[in-house]
């Protein structure tokens, strides 16, 4: 897919002077679309028509359905351009507009998913709100053309009851956006957040709940702190179980390495085809944590692979990170990845391309409409043998992967958006500095910071001010609360790993700058929009998980953080501040909130500081911390007083440093727990004893 097909020769419509992917698919629809803006409802208000609102991303399968259903029709643009005005979104360039009508979707229907399709008044309340409809009714489904026809004859003839619904949404909308609670949210939480995902876990395949399973990488990393500070073993079994079997199944690409969307079924055998950046920079994550908590080394290597993946096709020249690749290729979903056995068998020989099928479950029958997505879903069940040591089949294995994937390369790609998400970029920011630590690999760090730059030279305006979205040489949309608490998440990882102060210097700066623009003064908690930003018919708190981490939950953990780098007690007020202002819906579903829960047990948990204190090279420095970053220490935070220019400025920002000073020396910690300090030690198995490291 192109983003500006035009089979038809067509005149474009307003989209095309788009930079969102996702528009620009739209550009040349036959329907009149607008971009979201005053230009829209002006033309409604004028025009004395409702809006019909249609909101979407470029990877979304039946966002292309509905498209070449509809969107392609001249009869649906015929009828939406006499009575409607069009307006388009791309909910990862806007979720704040998302994020509203998703929130009443769910309200009136009790579900929500993409396309989001409302219709509004000129005013922009919405009186009808679903996801995806065919052209015409069909399945139980009312098509669009007769929704389209009867809500247009409702609004000729019985307007004033669409226009009660629109403004009774809207007030719900306000209601809901602003209920909050100031109940101290207590450690409870953090127990029944457990008992619920042990309840929901399938111990079978792994994840939690029924198709279609989802990764949610925050609960893992939920159980893993579970694990170590309630000493509760199940949690680690959990999280074991289920890396190890998504990395089994077919939502894993087994050639090209990463993780779709998410698995249709409960064994993760099939995926929704599509792989976005925050799943992977998430899975990443959870995948070395996992390593750090059990010293496995394969969970190591998805990690490592997951970066092969990211810097091979989803990073731009100048650094930056793409955000998504489509789940279809030549209109044809999965295409891209699935085989036959003939097309391995002939690109291997009959020899290895038999035992590459055997390993990967590869059949005549097929196991995704008559072909096969390669998959080990089944390999403790079905018995498989090979002629060859143990160190050559896998370097014959790799060899074969390697061929075959060459031999996928050839084919159409999948479409791949290549837009700049800044909170997307800080995820995987993030990621990639956490494993040029915990692997050990320079490389990480450098395309970590390489990233991070790209971030700070493009993704601010003229006053500082954070932006969202970057595509095509143009940064536009101010920065959402997301953006703000991902890059300073990314921030405090990237001081950890290359000690430099700078770093933690602009975490904190961006902490004061979200403060100012997104904090609730009245009820706590952070706003989605900054208060710099268009109003819409509401101004929600959200810190609810729901593919990613919430920026309320987050910016709760940064805060704790930069609380016990700094000293500054302030922070900690505000993060506690922050969790109790949504007490109530944490408590109600502590599973939903798994990042908060993180953010919970980081503030109840005896908390260690240490302080690396070194007056030599750097390089040598880093060979000595090299066994303590590779050890699970989510309780732990450190600073680095270092010489030379790049370490400067730590004394600034956290005061208590300034007397610190190497022994004879020599590489010297200062250790501290729950505001009681030790000795300072150079002896590195001191440290680890103090740290309960075995």
């Amino acid at each position: 897919m192109t983003l500006t097909q035009n089979p038809h020769n067509r005149r474009p419509n307003s989209l095309i002077h788009s930079k969102s992917p996702y528009l620009l698919q739209h550009a040349y629809n036959p329907v009149d679309w607008y971009q979201w803006g005053e230009e829209a409802f002006e033309k409604a208000k004028k025009e004395d028509k409702p809006i019909f609102l249609s909101i979407g991303y470029s990877t979304c399968h039946w966002c292309h359905v509905m498209e070449r259903e509809s969107f392609e029709d001249e009869e649906v643009a015929v009828l939406l351009k006499e009575h409607y005005i069009a307006v388009k979104v791309d909910r990862e360039e806007r979720p704040d507009v998302d994020h509203i009508y998703m929130t009443v979707c769910q309200s009136m229907t009790g579900q929500g998913g993409w396309p989001l399709t409302a219709i509004l008044t000129p005013e922009k309340k919405p009186f009808f709100v679903g996801t995806y409809y065919p052209k015409h009714s069909k399945h139980g489904r009312p098509g669009l053309m007769d929704i389209l026809t009867v809500i247009q004859e409702k609004w000729q003839n019985d307007r004033p009851s669409l226009e009660k619904i629109g403004t009774k949404s809207a007030e719900r909308l306000q209601k809901d956006v602003s209920a909050r609670s100031h109940d101290e949210l207590r450690a409870e939480a953090l127990r029944e957040g457990y008992q619920w995902l042990k309840h929901q876990f399938d111990k079978r395949y792994g994840g939690f709940g029924h198709a279609p399973k989802f990764p949610t990488p925050q609960n893992l990393t939920f159980l893993l702190r579970y694990w170590k500070y309630g000493r509760e073993k199940e949690a680690l079994d959990m999280v074991e179980k289920t890396l190890q079997s998504m990395h089994a199944g077919g939502i894993y690409d087994h050639l090209g390495y990463g993780f779709s969307r998410y698995s249709t079924d409960d064994k993760w055998l099939v995926p929704h085809f599509e792989k976005m950046l925050y799943d992977n920079a998430l899975l990443a994550i959870a995948y070395l944590e996992c390593y750090q908590a059990t010293g496995k080394e394969e969970y190591a290597q998805v990690a490592r692979d997951i970066f092969s993946y990211v810097l091979r096709d989803m990073t731009d020249r100048k650094g930056g990170f793409y955000s998504a690749e489509d789940a279809d290729s030549e209109g044809v979903e999965g295409k891209f990845y699935v085989w036959t056995p003939q097309e391995i068998k002939e690109a291997l020989g009959n020899e290895m391309g038999e035992l590459f099928c055997q390993y990967y479950g590869v059949t005549e029958k097929g196991n995704f409409e008559g072909y096969n997505i390669l998959n080990r879903v089944y390999a403790n069940q079905v018995p498989f043998s090979h002629p060859y040591s143990e160190e050559d089949w896998k370097e014959k294995l790799f060899e074969a992967q390697q061929t075959l994937w060459a031999l996928r390369e050839k084919r159409v790609h999948p479409y791949k958006d290549d837009k700049i998400l800044t909170s997307w970029n800080g995820m995987m920011i993030a990621a990639l500095a956490m494993g040029a630590r915990v692997l050990q690999d320079s490389q990480y760090l450098s395309a970590a910071e390489k990233a991070f730059q790209f971030i700070w030279d493009n993704l601010r305006n003229e006053n500082g001010r954070l932006l969202a979205r970057y595509r095509d040489g143009e940064a536009a949309h101010l920065g959402y609360l997301d953006d703000y608490a991902c890059l300073i998440w990314s921030l405090l990882e990237l001081y950890h790993s290359s000690k430099k102060s700078d770093y933690l210097l602009k975490a904190i700066n961006l902490q004061k700058e979200q403060t100012k623009l997104f904090w609730d003064t009245e009820d706590s908690g952070f706003y989605f929009y900054g208060s710099d930003a268009e109003e819409l018919l509401a101004r929600p708190k959200e810190i609810y998980d729901g593919a990613t981490p919430s920026g309320n939950s987050v910016s709760a953990l940064n805060l704790l953080r930069l609380a016990r780098l700094t000293g500054d007690t302030a922070w900690e007020e505000q993060a506690l501040d922050l969790l109790n202002a949504f007490s109530a819906q944490i408590s109600a579903l502590p599973a939903g909130h798994s990042y908060s829960l993180m953010a919970l047990f980081f503030s109840f948990t005896p908390n260690n500081e240490i302080v690396v204190v070194a007056d030599k090279d750097i390089e040598e420095v880093r060979e000595s911390l090299k066994s303590l970053e590779q050890q699970f220490l989510p309780e732990t935070v450190f600073l680095y007083r270092f010489a030379g220019a790049e370490y400067k400025g730590l004394e600034d920002v956290a005061p208590f440093v300034r007397d610190m000073k190497p022994l004879n020396h020599n590489l010297t910690f200062y250790v501290c727990r729950d505001f009681a300090c030790q000795q300072p030690t150079t002896n590195m198995e001191e440290v680890k004893e103090f740290l309960e490291l075995h």
